[in-house]
């Protein structure tokens, strides 16, 4: 062996070694340790299952609500044609009355399916506040796990690596802890 394929070899040797995971890189299991963690919260919620879940349920109560407003409007549409049919054998004072009186009752309505459709969202934030509260948990777990003091929502952070973030880690756990969510209690 020449002189050359010597150094070669030591150095192949030596930068392979300095490549491959030792002893401790190899066994270290869990989240990049580091006192600043990141979480895309919106992203934690959407690809768990506790969140799709509760996304699924909502818009199913949503397309529920929404098919309500279409057949309440088809409903006002069809008394709209009446009266105004009616209008032609009827005397103004008379029909104003009425025309009055219907105007009334779409108000009331709108205010109605308008707070139907605020309760509804209401219910949608107050459950979502339910999936972060049993997150919690969980997140600190991995929070101590990484020797974090921290876990910022990402989107208010300016500038950092990606390895700093959790979140892929924490729907891991979150389905494995929680699954759906359906045994959460509120």
């Amino acid at each position: 062996m020449t002189r050359l394929s010597g150094i070669l070899a030591v150095f192949t040797t030596v930068w392979l070694t300095a490549a491959l995971p030792g002893p401790a890189q190899a066994q270290r299991i869990g989240p990049v340790q580091s006192p600043i963690l990141t979480i895309d919260a919106d992203r934690l919620f959407a690809e768990s299952d506790f969140g799709q879940r509760m996304v699924a349920e909502f818009e199913a109560r949503g397309a529920e609500l929404a098919a309500e407003n279409r057949r309440i409007e088809e409903a006002l549409e069809t008394e709209e044609r009446e009266l105004t049919e009616q209008r032609a054998t009827m005397e103004a004072a008379a029909f104003r009355l009425l025309a009055d009186a219907f105007d009334e009752k779409v108000q009331k309505t709108r205010r109605t399916q308008d707070a139907k459709t605020r309760e509804l969202n209401l219910a949608f934030e107050e459950r979502r506040g339910v999936f972060l509260n049993a997150a919690a948990p969980v997140l600190e777990r991995l929070m101590r796990e990484a020797g974090a003091a921290v876990i910022l929502e990402k989107r208010s952070v300016f500038l950092s690596s990606n390895a700093i973030d959790v979140t892929r880690a924490a729907i891991e756990r979150l389905n494995a802890v929680l699954g759906d969510g359906d045994g959460v209690s509120e």
